[in-house]
């Protein structure tokens, strides 16, 4: 594509341009129609199209531009200049955009919203057009650069037939109805590649529903505008020797030396020859072994494996280049690839690491069998060994140059090179001459590739330029370089500066070719230097000239028609498509077979075979064993057709969707493949397999809530870690401090104090074994309880009693932080009767009421202790006493001391009162001491003296004493109130949830102690949900994953566990909890008694409500969500305490100033996620399987229905078929695993590697192991959960459980269990005659499985001889160590398939058992995993894996280090290296041999830096207590 260089500012302010004459009249013509125009490089095309999607931008709001340009370094290109001219968003997607994530039609949606002008390659808009993303009929106006691509397969082209047309035509251009064909407007410099011009013409003008147009009013001007560079011809003479004697005779030697070797290979010693004849040796006679011979006898007849065509292509390659450019420029590519080949081969490669071993080891032992003859660097000897071609250029380089300086002048340029190894070699020619080595600073320019799929053995050349394409191109802008050597990636639309010459080495092949390289000489007395051989003359030139006057005549005739659309003959027969109605994505026979290879490639594999369709051609193309025949006539080759096609599903499908055969025969293979892959897409969207955009599930499955794809576009956020939501109901709070109807309860707080407590609430009915006990120091458990008292007439004079009742007992305690003189409390308390006692200490406080004058800390409430005693005698009964030196301190009565006492308690004495110099000690003495810490009653106390004061007795002086008017009764009960309004706070707020979202009778069941646990989170510092979170997830994973195998029994286990993963994970947890209103119930203040106080009721909610989030509609159908009736009350939130800090006694005092304002609380997603997991783990706690299940419909997760396990697992029994003829280790397994089972198919299934070609057409084992995987974790979980004596928390559950179900545990099981075969054989001598030789023969669970992979049976026997050497020591471990062998079983490096083995055969038991977890249980007693289970629990075994523990070590601070783990692979062997502080610690080891071995070394010398560093011995238990892991420990893949 052309670009002007005012059109390409790059990152220039924006500029105004001025319209030339000719861009304005085929702007306007581009108003009148659909045109292509046809115009020069540099005369502005793009200016052109700039100006019409500003116009129409401006005119059509409801539809948006795009444009379209063939290459990603075009797109980025054009959006810069679209960008700097227009003022609105454009947006830009190309492949390296990663669109194959952008699977959901909201973000295609908010992307037409969002953006006036899109600009992408034209794949990425056929993609989303194919999957009904985007409609044509929502493009006002669509720009194809370089149309001339738009014939044939071309996305260009497949855009228009497929979608354009399709639609209505426009009722004029100014048509902006929504569904109708966009305006197209075509860019071109070329319209036509040669050939038959009218044809060519005709062809694309009918393609793009366009007529081709260039100037026809303004031509002087455009003239004026296109510089023609000045045309030189150079004919160079071809050499003396033919091409065909260069490989044998010719002038090279390094290229006969390679020749020699290249002749001598043999295909049937290739590789992948002999792996197809040893795959063809192992398989049996069917399908496979049919497939397998056909591909032998194809690779041999053609001799193109990846090894010998490579070696061909560089012998050919190299032929080239010595007929091109000379021996000595051949002798340097030779001997530069074969040393380009071995050093990479030394070294990790992305090209070469796509090779296979045995294919890298045969490359190379050919090559260093050429003999290679060393380039001459003397640079006298170089000009005469290259051709009379290379002499030409270079001699036209120099005059060019010598021009250039004359005109004062920089000389640039480029040379088009056809060949990519041409350009290496021509420009090491350049660089080694001294006549242009000094002159001229060369770049080579080849394209790039970023894929890592292998090509062939000559893409290693592509690492011998030395410059990024990038790099160069900037160089080249900025005179660094002033010339380039380049292939065909800078002929069209790259952004290089107009060169002053430009030199096509080779002829260009087409019309497109020669005026996009003609292009690039665009200054001033450019040159444009065709090269070509002496034979060729003039004739071609005169071709190029003659065709380009053509075709400028041709779209410059007024007279010319607008053609009508022509039929074009397909290659595919009875062309067909099918579109889905609601979305309108379509399927055609051109995209199905991408299609199809797309869903299989990320299908799961459990490794070992590439899930691929595969196509089997009846007839095929050779005889059965052709590979084998001594005389291979290629008569016996191939069949002239027509041909059917079977389309073949890998295993992991059902059996109905593995197999599509065509029904009638076409007359092309290609034909024939696309009608089978056609039929076989269309049948999974029917079967539910593929989303109504025709893409396969995962983009469904994920939902807008996971993982959202991250748009490049500013306006699409990522999605926040936290939801902004209303904060949790605050149950004692009220509308008005006015309350017009008080209720009455009894309250009993054990059997010692019963009381009455009036409230502005009504409250559900608790049960017994709702209330709480309450645990106070030096006493039994105090057992709560609460019942309506209807006793009690509440009157204006009760009202006042219990208001001064309750201020008398809370104010001693409380009064710090209590308002003076206000008695409004939210609860108010009396006593039920009066004993003698009450009135004593009613008399006591008559008394001092009626006392003139108080002294100094004396009030109404506080007498001095020696006028007390005096006056009303020293009593006993005193409660709380306070000295005056430090009168907040509130002290223990514990009695009177009578005197005498010793020297030394009265010097103690003294010195305690040291400010009084006169004191005069009189007797009785008070005997006190400190109360015991206030605390919360509700949590149970660790002995019988817990709690209790350790402060020695103390005597003090009564007279600088007070006591608080109030009896022991009182003070306790003072004490106490605040744990009981906190659990009543509590139980309010879980009964509300109850009432209000737990509306199922059987969900009401749940005990409120159990739900209130559920709803508590961390943060409050009692207890809480984690524990329960812990077993609901895993109870939540094991229901969805049997609801969604039963529900889906044709999803493969990739979309089960993508659903599974996208139902359970936090963000839609949390988005279900928001949608309910789960936030209001979660229990999250900290209750703090040292800083508690009664409750008034104008008091304000302590903290703000949250505002509601917005993209959320909350739940209003169940009102405010309190349990209260009365309409005083509101839902607001509670109060919410800070850290207990010990130094703000007295915060909260009104004399200490104003409060401060709490902020607003977030909720993170994960609390609300965890609060769901925890709820449903108590659901599980007290009613199983099936009252979870209740609990988790409440949320539905997206699951439209919720059946019992029991109804789930019959469904899913009633689909296994009966079938005769198993195979024949079935019974040994079933002996193996001491379980019969009744439908053997299962079982088969279970066993069943994806691989099979057996003539059983069951699926692969997958789906099992998706099952048992969950069943396992089921039963180790609530193991663990429930292990006697040892409550083990989150961290802790976790550790043991991935010590009881990672691959490397399960896959020693499989290896380890097995049986021992009686297989004595008769035997005969001359002596005993026949006899019976004894003889047994032991069978391993792993070697029952199924398969047909040799590379499967290889691993199998590695693998087991790995466990054979470890498999005492691992064992003596697993019974008897104290800490657990992670490296020694990762050292076995055991493929997947077999640990996953044993979690398949857990499945098919599950489903066979009908879902009996306790069979689940006796089977893995049978494998031995539960004697390990019960080990690692019951002698607390050290699970925690080396690299974790490391990691936790690396990360406790003082001193915090600097830990490094890195991963390195060499030689074909893999190290682990670890650092601390950047010091070499520790290092492990050995041959590479996949992801197995990756973990090995990483475990291996994780142990070994844990001896060094001696880090268990520092260890300290709560290092791993709750294991707080470091943001950085290593991942580790279980």
């Amino acid at each position: 594509m052309d670009v002007d260089t005012e059109d390409t500012a790059g990152s220039q302010p924006q500029q105004q341009f001025q319209t030339r004459g000719y861009q304005q009249e085929l702007l306007d013509e581009s108003f009148r129609r659909n045109i292509i125009i046809a115009l020069d490089t540099g005369s502005g095309k793009t200016h052109i199209a700039v100006l019409r999607m500003k116009m129409e931008v401006e005119r059509t709001t409801n539809k948006i531009c795009w444009f379209l340009a063939p290459t990603v370094s075009l797109i980025e290109q054009q959006r810069n200049v679209i960008g700097l001219s227009i003022p609105v968003n454009v947006g830009m997607v190309s492949g390296q955009s990663e669109p194959d994530q952008w699977k959901d039609a909201k973000v295609w949606q908010k992307l037409l919203e969002d953006y006036s002008i899109m600009v992408t390659t034209p794949q990425i808009l056929l993609d989303a057009l194919s999957h009904g993303f985007v409609s044509l009929g929502q493009l006002s106006l669509l720009v194809f650069d370089e149309a001339h691509h738009a014939t044939s397969k071309h996305p260009y082209n497949t855009i228009m037939r497929d979608f354009y047309f399709k639609l209505p035509a426009r009722n004029g251009s100014g048509d902006t109805t929504i569904g109708v064909r966009p305006v197209i407007l075509g860019l071109t410099a070329s319209p036509i590649y040669g050939g038959d011009l009218s044809k060519a013409f005709r062809e694309l003008e009918s393609n793009l529903d366009s007529v081709i147009l260039s100037s026809k009013v303004n031509r002087e001007e455009l003239a004026q505008h296109v510089h023609r560079p000045i045309f030189k011809h150079v004919l160079w003479n071809i050499p003396e020797y033919s091409y065909d004697e260069i490989p044998w005779t010719g002038p090279s030697a390094n290229v006969i030396a390679l020749n020699a070797v290249v002749n001598q290979l043999n295909i049937d010693e290739d590789p992948y020859v002999v792996s197809l004849r040893a795959q063809l040796a192992k398989l049996p006679v069917g399908n496979q072994r049919t497939r397998v011979d056909q591909k032998l006898s194809k690779t041999i007849n053609k001799a193109d494996t990846f090894s010998h065509k490579g070696l061909r292509d560089f012998l050919r390659a190299a032929c080239d280049i010595c007929w091109e450019l000379g021996p000595w420029a051949a002798d340097w590519y030779v001997n530069a690839v074969v040393k380009q080949a071995q050093n990479i081969a030394t070294v990790q490669n992305v090209i070469m690491s796509t090779w296979q071993e045995e294919e890298k080891k045969y490359l190379l032992s050919a090559l260093a069998q050429v003999s290679l003859v060393p380039v001459p660097t003397d640079i006298h000897q170089i000009l005469p060994r290259t051709s009379t071609k290379v002499r030409k250029l270079v001699q036209c380089l120099l005059e060019e140059e010598n021009l250039a300086r004359a005109d004062n002048d920089a000389y640039s340029g480029i040379i088009f090179v056809t060949r990519r190894d041409s350009v290496l070699a021509l420009g090491q020619v350049l660089s080694s001459l001294p006549e242009t080595a000094g002159i001229f600073r060369i770049g080579c320019l080849l394209g790039s590739s970023a894929s890592s799929k292998r090509h062939s053995f000559l893409d290693i050349t592509r690492v011998m330029v030395k410059d990024p394409p990038a790099d160069t191109l900037r160089d080249f802008r900025l005179g660094d370089k002033n010339l380039i050597i380049s292939t065909a990636v800078a002929e069209e639309g790259i952004d290089i500066q107009a060169c002053g010459s430009v030199i096509r080495f080779d002829p260009p092949p087409n019309m497109v070719a020669w005026a996009q390289s003609r292009g690039r000489a665009r200054r001033k007395k450019s040159t444009f230097i065709l090269f070509d051989d002496s034979q060729g003359g003039d004739a071609k030139v005169r071709k190029w000239q003659k065709t380009e006057e053509d075709m400028m005549a041709m779209y410059n005739d007024p007279t010319r028609v607008y053609p009508k659309a022509i039929e074009e003959e397909e290659e595919i027969e009875n062309d067909m498509e099918f579109r889905v109605p609601s979305t309108a994505a379509l399927l055609t026979l051109h995209s199905a077979v991408n299609h199809l290879y797309h869903f299989c490639s990320i299908l799961p594999s459990s490794g070992h075979g590439n899930h691929l369709p595969i196509f089997e051609i009846d007839p095929p193309d050779y005889p059965e064993g052709w590979h084998a025949f001594e005389v291979k006539s290629s008569m016996t080759v191939g069949s002239p057709g027509p041909w059917k096609a079977t389309c073949i599903l890998p295993r992991v499908l059902p059996p109905h969707l593995r197999s599509f055969t065509t029904e009638k025969a076409y007359r092309s293979k290609l034909s024939a493949r696309c009608h089978a892959a056609f039929i076989a897409y269309v049948t999974l969207y029917r079967e539910g397999l593929l989303t109504d955009n025709l893409l396969p599930l995962w983009s469904a499955l994920d939902g807008d809530v996971h993982n959202e794809v991250e748009l490049l576009v500013k306006e699409v956020e990522q999605r926040a870690s936290t939801a902004n939501v209303p904060i949790q109901m605050d149950p004692f709070a009220v509308v008005s401090p006015v309350v017009d109807k008080w209720w009455c309860y009894q309250l009993m707080l054990g059997d010692e104090h019963v009381l009455r407590m009036l409230t502005p609430f009504t409250f559900s009915s608790f049960e017994p074994d709702d209330f709480p006990l309450l645990y106070v120091p030096g006493k039994k458990p105090l057992k709560v309880g609460m019942v309506f008292d209807v006793t009690l007439t509440i009157t204006k004079d009760v009202l006042a009693a219990a208001r001064d009742y309750t201020h008398r007992i809370f104010f001693p305690v409380y009064g710090s932080r209590m308002e003076h003189g206000k008695h409004d409390f939210v609860h108010l308390f009396l006593p039920i009767s009066v004993d003698g006692l009450e009135s004593t200490w009613a008399d006591r406080r008559a008394w001092q009421a009626s006392r003139p004058t108080y002294g100094r800390y004396e009030n109404s409430t506080q007498a001095n202790a020696r006028l007390l005693g005096e006056r009303m005698g020293y009593s006993l009964d005193l409660s709380i006493v306070r000295d005056n030196d430090k009168i907040s301190k509130l002290l223990s009565f514990v009695g009177w001391h009578d005197g005498p006492i010793s020297t030394e308690e009265e010097e103690e004495l003294r010195e305690r009162y040291d400010g009084y110099p006169t004191l005069d000690i009189t007797f009785p003495l008070m005997v006190v001491q400190s109360l015991p810490r206030r605390v919360n009653f509700l949590v149970p106390l660790e002995s019988e003296t817990a709690g209790l004061s350790n402060d020695a007795l103390r005597l003090i002086l009564p007279e600088y004493a007070t006591v608080d008017l109030i009896s022991r009764d009182e003070a306790e009960i003072a004490m106490i109130l605040p744990s009981f309004l906190r659990w009543l706070s509590k139980a309010i707020t879980v009964a509300s949830l109850r009432d209000n979202l737990f509306t199922e009778p059987s969900l009401r069941s749940i005990p409120l102690n159990l739900l209130t646990t559920a709803v508590t989170a961390p943060v409050s510092q009692e207890a809480n949900y984690q524990r329960l979170e812990t077993l609901g997830d895993t109870v939540l994973k094991y229901t969805i994953s049997i609801q969604l195998f039963a529900e889906h029994p044709y999803w493969h286990e990739g979309y089960l566990s993508r659903r599974k993963d996208h139902a359970v994970n936090n963000s839609q947890l949390a988005k279900e909890a928001v949608g309910k209103g789960l936030y209001r119930w979660i229990i999250r203040d900290r209750f703090v008694p040292r800083k508690w106080k009664p409750r008034y009721l104008d008091d304000k909610p302590a903290v703000d409500v949250g505002k509601q989030p917005d993209s959320i509609e909350p739940d209003t159908s169940t009102g405010n969500g309190l349990i209260v009736t009365i309409n005083q009350i509101a839902a607001s939130p509670s109060q919410v305490e800070d850290k207990d800090d010990p130094t703000e006694e007295n915060a909260e005092s009104p004399t200490k100033g104003k409060k401060k304002k709490k902020p607003k609380q977030d909720l993170s997603t994960k609390v609300l996620a965890d609060v769901v997991e925890a709820l449903i783990g108590a659901a599980y706690e007290h009613g199983g399987f099936d009252l979870a299940i209740r609990c988790i419909e409440v949320f539905g997760l997206g699951i439209p229905s919720w059946k019992p396990i029991i109804s789930r697992v019959e469904a899913a029994l009633s689909r296994v078929e009966d079938v005769d003829d198993l195979p024949s280790q079935l019974s040994l397994v079933e002996r193996m695993l001491d379980y019969r089972f009744s439908h053997k198919m299962l079982l088969v299934e279970a066993l069943t590697h994806s691989s099979y070609q057996g003539d059983l057409d069951n699926i692969s084992y997958e789906r099992l192991e998706f099952l048992g995987d969950s069943a396992l974790d089921m039963v180790v979980t609530d193991y663990l959960y429930h292990a006697p004596g040892k409550n083990y928390t989150p961290g802790h559950m976790h550790l043991r459980k991935e010590a009881l179900v990672n691959s490397h545990l399960l896959a020693f099981l499989c290896m380890d269990i097995s049986l021992v075969l009686d297989a004595s054989m008769p035997t005969w001598d001359m002596n005993d005659g026949v006899t019976l030789q004894k003889d047994s023969q032991t069978i391993s669970l792993y070697q029952c499985m199924l398969h047909s992979s040799s590379r499967v049976l290889d691993d199998h026997t590695v693998t087991f001889s790995r466990y054979q050497r470890a498999v005492s020591a691992i064992k003596k471990s697993l019974k008897q160590d104290k800490f657990y062998p992670w490296a020694a079983l990762t050292s076995l490096q055991a493929p997947k398939f077999i640990s996953d083995m044993i979690e398949s055969l857990l499945g098919a038991i599950f489903i066979d058992c009908k879902g009996d977890l306790d069979t689940i249980r006796r089977v893995l007693s049978k494998l031995g995993h539960r004697a390990i289970m019960e080990h690692i629990v019951k002698d607390e075994v050290d699970v925690l894996h080396p690299v974790s523990r490391i990691a936790i070590w690396a990360a406790k601070p003082d001193p915090k280090r600097k830990l490094g783990i890195k991963v390195e692979k060499q030689k074909g062997e893999i190290s682990c290296v670890i650092s601390v502080d950047e010091e070499e610690v520790a290092r492990a080891t050995e041959r590479y041999r996949g992801k197995s071995s990756t973990n090995h070394v990483r475990f291996a010398a994780a142990e070994e830096a844990i001896k060094k560093l001696r880090i268990i011995e520092e260890e300290e238990p709560e290092d791993v207590d709750e294991v707080g892991w470091p943001d950085d420990v290593p991942a580790y893949e279980w």
